[in-house]
């Protein structure tokens, strides 16, 4: 499994901070941490997706993010042994992760520092890409973007999805039905499967 984030990183300096982490499992629907417990360890995704979830002032759960295969969560543990968990990560299918401690950092340095720069410049990068969309692209597109991103299937709630995509649940569910009778999606019950991603693409106007 390779990761985009040790992209640039010595091999030497990747190879430690890969034999250091410890392979951990998860089932569908099991939470790897809460909300507030301690962050005392980074994951990195192999495979499977994760959610990340907050609660809102009112009372509600909130989907503000999905991690694959290839990407992170819990980089702030890299920061401070102190720190507590923004927000609680669950499994929305079998997954697997190489967990990094704390307590492990301070013989990987300066390797980790040079990891967590590059961690939190892409997701300085993915938060200004998402912020361009929500001033600039139509709801509708948007939609169709977060199913590009989320790869297929799609195992999210229309609500789920309606928050990664800054929108409502009835817009959602008017895209989705557009795009099933279009034949580039089939739709289930709390699943979507993209058919023809070149489609949705062109419409998304996704150029990369």
């Amino acid at each position: 499994m390779e990761w985009p984030i040790f992209d640039g990183l010595p091999a030497a300096d990747v190879q430690k901070v890969l034999e250091a982490a410890r392979r951990r499992t998860f089932a569908k629907g099991e939470i790897v941490f809460h909300r507030g417990d301690p962050g005392d360890s980074l994951h990195l995704v192999v495979k499977g997706r994760f959610a990340i979830r907050v609660m809102t002032p009112v009372g509600d759960v909130a989907t503000l993010g999905i991690r694959g295969p290839g990407q992170s969560f819990g980089e702030m543990a890299l920061v401070h042994p102190e720190s507590h968990r923004a927000a609680t990560v669950q499994a929305l299918e079998p997954a697997e992760t190489q967990a990094l401690a704390y307590s492990q950092l301070g013989q990987l340095r300066p390797a980790v520092d040079r990891l967590l720069v590059v961690l939190l410049a892409d997701d300085l990068r993915r938060q200004n890409e998402l912020l361009l969309d929500a001033f600039y692209v139509p709801a509708e597109r948007r939609v169709l973007r977060r199913l590009l991103e989320l790869g297929s299937p799609v195992v999210l709630t229309q609500e789920e999805l309606a928050q990664l995509a800054g929108t409502s649940r009835a817009t959602v569910n008017r895209v989705l039905r557009d795009e099933e009778k279009r034949g580039t999606v089939e739709l289930a019950r709390g699943r979507v499967t993209v058919v023809d991603p070149d489609a949705i693409r062109r419409r998304a106007r996704v150029t990369t």
